[in-house]
């Protein structure tokens, strides 16, 4: 049986086991987001992102970039309880916070071996450049239907709305 050793890195922490997967000969994917409310999505797209590789770093928007990229009434989770979510799924290996408007300069910082989001992003994936260039895949996953956090917290709302 695996044991897991999932762990949440700070910036720097991660940048040096980044080495050390490196020598290890570990083929290190990464993807980003807010993951606000985890739903099987979620889950089936960080399961085919691992299957990319033999470690899956998955970076969070910090709560305020969230608030910043989705508004004043999000995260509906804290960015503790959202990294602490995440690193219980068998597909993720290690979690980092990001601030930033995009993770490029953290991609540039690791350079992972795989970059992957999903395929709504496809026009724009942060770091693709710096990933292509250092001799890396870039991946844009299709989205799992009739799954969004958007979705899933207006339909929310509606129902409250309707039973009060």
């Amino acid at each position: 049986m695996k044991m897991r050793m999932s762990r949440l890195f700070s910036r720097s922490e991660l940048i040096a086991q980044r080495q050390v997967w490196r020598a290890e000969g570990k083929k290190v994917v990464f993807t980003n987001g807010c993951y606000d409310i985890l739903h099987p999505g979620h889950i089936r797209l960080l399961e085919r992102a691992r299957s990319l590789g033999d470690v899956l770093l998955l970076a969070l928007n910090t709560d305020a970039s969230v608030r910043k990229l989705k508004g004043a009434t999000r995260p509906f989770f804290d960015e503790q309880a959202r990294a602490e979510l995440v690193l219980h799924l068998e597909a993720v290996d290690a979690v980092t916070l990001f601030d930033e408007d995009t993770p490029r300069e953290l991609i540039a910082a690791v350079l992972p071996d795989v970059l992957v989001k999903g395929a709504d992003w496809a026009h724009f994936i942060a770091g693709r450049e710096e990933v292509e260039a250092a001799g890396g895949q870039v991946y844009a996953l299709p989205l799992e239907p009739g799954f969004s956090t958007t979705d899933i917290a207006q339909k929310i709302l509606a129902q409250r709305q309707v039973t009060q």
